[in-house]
């Protein structure tokens, strides 16, 4: 049998552009449904609009979006299936409190009671009531008030339970981030290390950029940075399987053609979509820091300095494709001369792809860079102080933030140190390091 509601009397178009509505639920023990409110002067500004339910089963028919309050009489008894339900031993009045508060979470509710159940009413509140009237002193202008006043503390309940989740899910977020950047694995290299890391996505702290450095048992210290295409989630969540692949990789053994190929497969077999490539540079340093062999997958060539010398571009011309753009590309390994002292600098193309000039319709590139960093060498600049130079600078010349992930990573040498460095620590999202090494 349908549910009655109670007819509403129609305002006058004037009137109706001036007056507020307010639906309200009425849940009330009352069979013959004599639950009325005085009609209010349109001067008060806001009118009210009833609807009764005799139990729970009709209250959820009516409780729809346009309802902006419900007024439970705690004085209805639960059904046996509500009570059931709840498994509650306490108050049968609280019980079906519950049960509104369950059905209907997000409507403020209003819980009436006699004039001495005052504890009974200070405990609805407690579970989750807005408020609480007592019937002997209900009357019209009281109960608007009390409904308004339920509607605007239960949005802010709402607001603030939202506020509270968004920053517990950002922590979580900050934590599961960080846990993801790298820690160096350095133990027993005369190499330092240095690493700025600054994502294009706003309020992240993990972009499609990645970057990685290990020593293996026979010394040999092996460095690698990367490019996921994309700025998303995903691109981040895919550049992270791959710096753990390449880690895994390096410490069994593969090196060069073999370790990229494998990385290949991997990204193959991981990624949304056969669009979705990464570019990368790895390096191998000899134990005895004068040489490395050097990969190029579609990424910009390494930058160095030696001793005396101004920085530049190490050789680029035999690298090969990207990641995940040909099956069966080939990856040639190039042997490069580095001397006694020397620096190195790996970078992601966030760094490279900022605008300059006055109409920002120039990109930096590799020889802009390249420029800016013996500018800045110049300038006595070195170690972790160049790499935040250089990131703060092209971000100036860019007119603001990056809009791409930007990622730099340095590794050292000085003849003159000791061979025996402690292991860098990771320190943040946007600066890793482990000395400050003179570059």
């Amino acid at each position: 049998m349908p549910v009655p509601v109670p007819q509403q009397r129609t305002a006058p178009a004037a009137e109706a552009t001036r007056v507020a509505h307010l639906t309200l639920l009425v849940i009330e023990d009352d069979p013959a449904g004599t639950f009325t409110v005085p009609e209010l002067p349109a001067a008060a500004g806001t009118r009210v609009r009833i609807r009764t339910a005799r139990n729970l089963t009709e209250a959820a028919r009516l409780l729809t979006d346009d309802v902006d309050c419900i007024l439970l009489d705690l004085a209805l008894p639960p059904g046996s299936e509500t009570r059931a339900a709840e498994g509650a031993e306490g108050p049968a009045e609280l019980t079906t409190l519950t049960h509104v508060l369950r059905m209907a979470p997000r409507h403020a509710v209003l819980a009436l009671t006699a004039e001495d159940d005052a504890d009974l009413a200070a405990e609805a509140v407690r579970v989750g009531a807005q408020d609480y009237l007592f019937r002997g002193e209900l009357d019209g202008r009281l109960l608007t008030r009390a409904i308004r006043y339920a509607v605007e503390r239960k949005r802010a309940d709402v607001a603030q339970h939202q506020l509270t989740e968004s920053k517990l899910r950002a922590q979580e977020n900050a934590r599961l981030e960080r846990g993801l950047l790298p820690t160096p694995l350095l133990q027993g290299s005369e190499l330092r290390f240095a690493a700025r890391y600054r994502p294009g996505r706003s309020r992240a702290l993990l972009g499609g950029d990645f970057y990685d450095t290990v020593r293996t048992p026979d010394g040999t210290v092996h460095a690698m940075i990367g490019d996921v295409c994309g700025h998303g989630p995903d691109e981040a969540a895919l550049g992270v399987e791959l710096r753990i692949a390449w880690r895994a990789l390096t410490l069994a053994g593969l090196c060069g053609d073999e370790l990229l190929s494998t990385l290949q497969q991997v990204l193959e077999h991981e990624r949304e979509s056969e669009e979705i490539f990464a570019t990368l540079c790895t390096v191998d340093i000899t134990p005895d820091g004068r040489r490395a062999g050097l990969c190029l997958a579609g990424h910009p060539a390494p930058l160095i300095t030696r001793h005396g010398r101004a920085a530049q571009l190490l050789p680029y011309e035999d690298g090969g494709p990207a990641l995940g753009l040909l099956p069966h590309a080939r990856w040639p390994r190039r042997q490069v001369e580095l001397g006694g002292s020397w620096s190195l600098m790996m970078y992601t193309d966030g760094l490279i792809e900022g605008r300059v000039g006055p109409t920002g319709t120039q990109r930096l590139g590799q020889d802009g860079m390249v420029a800016m960093i013996n500018r800045q060498l110049a300038e006595g600049l070195s170690g972790e102080a160049l790499l935040e130079a250089a990131v703060t600078e092209v971000r100036e010349l860019n007119g603001g933030e990056l809009t791409d992930d930007v990622a730099v990573l340095l590794l050292d040498r000085d003849r003159g140190r000791s061979s025996s460095l402690p292991r860098p620590r990771h320190r943040s999202a946007s600066a890793v390091s482990a000395q400050r090494p003179p570059l």
